[in-house]
């Protein structure tokens, strides 16, 4: 796996990152993501 890839791969494991909410459909980052993940 190159760094692309590798840093990729944690962004999409990382609430905190749009890449996360992008590989699960979402535009960016919802305002409420921290109560998204609670649920």
């Amino acid at each position: 796996m190159s760094k692309h890839d590798d840093d990729n791969h944690a962004n999409q494991l990382n609430p905190n990152n749009d890449e996360y909410w992008g590989s699960r459909g979402e535009d960016e980052r919802p305002e409420d993501w921290q109560e998204q993940l609670d649920d």
